[in-house]
C-alpha cells in the first residue's frame, strides 16, 4: 500500500504543470528543426515563433514552479536541460545558413560557455558548494536576450522596415558577451574551492 502511494506521488509530482510546459519546450526542438527545413515563404518565421513560444515557457515553468509549490528534482534537471538543448540546437540551425565569422564565433562562445559552466555546476554540486555557482541576475539578463535574438534570428524576415535578423544577431552577440562576464563571475565565486589541493 505505501509503495503505491509513494509510487503514485512521483508520478503527481513529474506531471506538474512546469514540467509539462518543460516537456513542451524539449519537444518544441524538432518542430523548429523541421520548420527551419521546410521549403515555403512561412517556414522562417515558424521557425522563429515556435522558438518564441518555447522561450516563453522557460519563463513559465519556474515562476509557476515556485508560485504553485511545485518544484521538483525532475523539474530541477529537466529545465536547464531543456534550455541548452534548444539553444544549442537554434544555434547550428543558424550557423548552417549563415557562415559568417560573428555568427560562427557568437555560436562557439555561447555552446561552450555553457558546456563549461554546466560542468562547473556538477562539479561544485559534488564539493556541496552548489550555491556558489547558482544563476545570477546577470544570467538571467544574458538568457532574455539570447532567447528574443535567436527567435528574430529564426524568424529572419523584415517586418515592415524593422530588419528582424539584424536585430536579433545584435542581441545574439551581446548575450554571447553577457554569457563571458557571467562566466568569469561564476569562475570567480568557485575559485577558491577550484584551487584547493
Amino acid at each position: 500500500m505505501e509503495t503505491s502511494n509513494s509510487n503514485s506521488a512521483r508520478a503527481s509530482t513529474s506531471w506538474t504543470l512546469p514540467n509539462i510546459l518543460t516537456w513542451i519546450r524539449i519537444a518544441a526542438i524538432p518542430l523548429v528543426v523541421v520548420a527551419f527545413y521546410l521549403h515555403s515563404q512561412w517556414a522562417d518565421p515558424a521557425a522563429g515563433l515556435i522558438f518564441a513560444a518555447a522561450g516563453i515557457t522557460d519563463s513559465l515553468d519556474g515562476y509557476l514552479a515556485r508560485r504553485l509549490g511545485q518544484t521538483s528534482r525532475l523539474g530541477a534537471f529537466l529545465d536547464p536541460v531543456a534550455d541548452k538543448l534548444i539553444v544549442a540546437t537554434a544555434l547550428v540551425l543558424l550557423v548552417s545558413r549563415d557562415h559568417r565569422t560573428v555568427v560562427v564565433l557568437t555560436a562557439a562562445v555561447i555552446i561552450g560557455r555553457e558546456i563549461a559552466i554546466s560542468a562547473l555546476r556538477e562539479w561544485m554540486a559534488e564539493v556541496g558548494q552548489h550555491r556558489k555557482v547558482a544563476v545570477s541576475l546577470l544570467g538571467k539578463y544574458k538568457t532574455v536576450f539570447q532567447l528574443i535574438g535567436l527567435a528574430l534570428m529564426l524568424y529572419r524576415h523584415s517586418v515592415l522596415a524593422f530588419p528582424t535578423y539584424a536585430v536579433g544577431l545584435a542581441l545574439t552577440v551581446l548575450a554571447a558577451a553577457l554569457t563571458l562576464v557571467s562566466m568569469v563571475s561564476y569562475l570567480r565565486a568557485a575559485w577558491p574551492d577550484l584551487k584547493e589541493p
